[in-house]
């Protein structure tokens, strides 16, 4: 490892790095604005220049310099100083004067170092260049004329999103940076370049002139929009969410956040449930709460009730529903609300044990009826990055743009049976192999089979290192799935079992995708936040709150706990689903164990351990022995990325993506 001094203290750098990078680790700051960590080095924007020795007598971008034995920097030199200063009045020659009605006011890095480093004043009088706007979409507002040409963006969409969407038209003082003929950017992770834009050239479109930074409450919370379980931060104002943010947990989400977690924020405030509502004479009623929970305490359904939770619930409320049910005499709990039956005794064998941060190392993977840019569009910049490491990919199911090279064997789920034999044989000789599973392949019985497949091949093994390598993963799609599994939220034969059971009680929580007929017989009380399927079949309705509203525990679909805080309270009469589910053991003269959120929490822990701690779970080892085959046509269960859960379903903004994006209608803007 080499030796340098930054600034007179000699410390030692890893090899490889950076003089930028050891400059941090010695403690400074060094200004940046094209430099990023996730991205490959542009060395553009010449603002981080520092002073090294021994080399030229003149200042040196010390992002794009490999820090080498014996260097001696200074970060804060005479000369250092004046060259920063001048970059900063380069940067600033053309850059309009529109901080005031700029989104970007506040957080804003041409702000921040223009104070910290700039001269204070501009020698340049000349009149500022102007640029068009460039259309990129519902989602991405364009304000180019203050574009400073890092290029972040177009190394974004290159290297991470792997969509050549974004680039640079022209040269020099003429440079300017569009989508490709003006189109709208339309991969799932676009909006991630308003964040990395270190100026107001792009900003959130929904959220214009909505707010300050400083105006906002900020919350940490979890992303319910898929199973991998982004951490993100929920700025809210008052009572009302204004906009979602990802936040950087390397393991997970690294600092990337999916377009639909992103913007189903406006859906929180539209079609809420915010009273109790009974169904008479086939039309839904207005009602008190003491109204609703009589009309449930009616149905005394005894033991024979069943709950389904859906995919967006916390594992606290799923736990009440579970304890509420005990104290009646059912065990009639299921979660997989579409109708999917697969085995869910070994818990390791519906779980995505490679890590989203380990599938990175694969260097062959098999991925079987799943189409991860929709199920997890996070995870598919994972796997770019590990087939830029070398690892070849094959796929079974219909054909999809996955942004890096994939070879698909076909769409019948019977060719995981027998594999062809150069996948076998890159399987096989893989160090690190991996098999993804999916929900569609979950649905043709692929389970067992790929179990016996993960045997063959050797998927869990101990490496050379000594360190152990299981690449057998299931990817769920629902936030709530895996914790749900955990409770016990699965029959055998899945959401029919409980149709079969003909149950006089239905206790749906937030199920909006269950197949309501099937329960013609039963009294639905859906416990819910929106007006969307689960409420029109419901015959008692009584309203909770969404994620952004309540404290809860989610389990992603690699098995990790994560804790989410309450950003807001919900709006009217709605209440938070413990509380509700309490109410309803109180009227129907069950004991559940908790009379408040704490002592919930308490006997949770007491129930099941693992939820007490954030982090992985050990699910132990895969089941042995297990043997099957698969069969069927892999059809892919989601149809519309952005219209997959009721909070996305009310959203505007999103109604307009899937509108313009994937069904190619033209929206005229108010101006047209």
């Amino acid at each position: 490892m080499p030796k340098v001094k930054v600034d007179g203290v000699e410390i030692e750098v890893p090899q490889g790095a950076t003089v930028l990078q050891a400059c941090e680790l010695a403690g400074k700051e060094i200004p940046r604005f094209c430099y990023h960590e996730r991205l490959s080095i542009a060395g553009n924007c010449r603002m981080c220049l520092v002073e090294v020795k021994p080399g030229p007598p003149k200042p040196q971008a010390s992002c794009a310099l490999p820090a080498a034995e014996g260097q001696e920097i200074r970060t804060d030199s005479e000369m250092v100083k004046k060259a920063r200063e001048g970059v900063m009045e380069f940067l600033l020659i053309n850059h309009p004067l529109d901080c005031p009605i700029c989104d970007q006011g506040g957080e804003c890095d041409l702000q921040d170092q223009s104070v910290a480093y700039g001269r204070g004043t501009s020698r340049y009088h000349e009149h500022k260049r102007a640029v068009t706007e460039k259309y990129m979409g519902p989602l991405i507002k364009t304000v180019m004329t203050r574009c400073i040409q890092c290029t972040r963006c177009v190394r974004f969409s290159e290297e991470i999103a792997g969509v050549d969407e974004i680039g640079a038209l022209y040269r020099g003082e003429n440079m300017q940076i569009s989508t490709y003929l003006e189109k709208a950017a339309t991969h799932e992770l676009s909006a991630n370049v308003i964040d990395l834009c270190p100026v107001g050239a792009l900003t959130s479109r929904p959220y214009a002139f909505e707010a300050r930074p400083w105006e906002l409450k900020k919350t940490l919370s979890i992303d319910v929009s898929d199973a991998v379980g982004s951490n993100i931060r929920v700025d809210a104002r008052g009572r009302e969410v204004l906009r979602i943010l990802p936040r950087i947990n390397d393991d997970v989400n690294e600092e990337w956040l999916s377009d639909k977690g992103r913007y189903m924020v406006d859906g929180l405030a539209k079609r809420r449930l915010d009273r109790p509502f009974i169904r008479l004479d086939g039309k839904l009623k207005a009602v008190s709460w003491d109204e609703a929970l009589a009309a449930v305490a009616k149905i005394a359904p005894g033991s024979s009730v069943a709950a389904v939770a859906g995919d967006l619930v916390d594992v606290e409320t799923m736990f009440a529903a579970k304890q509420l049910l005990a104290g009646l005499g059912s065990s009639l709990l299921e979660g997989r609300q579409t109708g999917l039956a697969y085995t869910a005794t070994n818990l390791a064998a519906v779980n995505f044990n490679s890590t989203f941060a380990g599938i990175e190392s694969a260097d062959a993977i098999l991925i079987v009826g799943s189409h991860i840019r929709w199920e997890a569009a996070v995870l598919n910049a994972r796997l770019r990055k590990a087939v830029k490491r070398g690892a070849k990919v094959f796929a079974i199911g219909p054909v999809w743009d996955a942004t890096y090279p994939v070879e698909f064997l076909g769409e019948d789920a019977a060719v995981l049976n027998q594999l062809p034999a150069h996948v076998w044989s890159a399987l096989q000789g893989a160090t690190r192999p991996a098999l993804i599973l999916g929900g569609a392949a979950l649905a043709k019985g692929a389970l067992e089979a790929a179990l016996g497949v993960s045997d063959q091949l050797g998927l869990v093994r101990t490496l050379e290192d000594g360190s152990g390598w299981n690449g057998f993963n299931v990817l769920h799609m629902a936030a709530s799935r895996m914790g749900g599994l955990m409770l016990g939220y699965a029959q055998a034969g899945g959401i029919a079992d409980l149709a079969a059971a003909k149950p006089k009680m239905l206790l749906s929580l937030g199920a909006d995708e269950v197949d309501y007929t099937k329960f013609a017989d039963s009294m639905i009380v859906y416990v819910g936040h929106h007006g969307d399927k689960g409420a029109h079949a419901a015959d008692v309705i009584l309203p909770a709150s969404a994620f952004t509203e309540k404290a809860g525990i989610y389990v992603n679909t690699e098995g990790r706990v994560q804790f989410a805080e309450k950003a807001v309270f919900a709006p009217g009469d709605a209440r938070e689903d413990w509380a509700i589910l309490r109410a309803l053991a109180e009227v129907l003269g069950v004991n559940v164990g908790f009379d408040s959120f704490d002592e919930l929490r308490a006997a949770l822990f007491a129930q099941v351990p693992a939820f007490a701690q954030e982090g992985l779970v050990d699910y132990g080892a895969l089941p042995a022995g297990v043997t099957g085959s698969a069969s069927g046509q892999i059809t892919y269960p989601i149809k519309d990325f952005y219209l997959t859960n009721p909070i996305a379903r009310s959203s505007d903004t999103l109604a307009r993506c899937s509108a313009e994006l994937l069904h190619g209608e033209k929206l005229a803007e108010a101006a047209e």
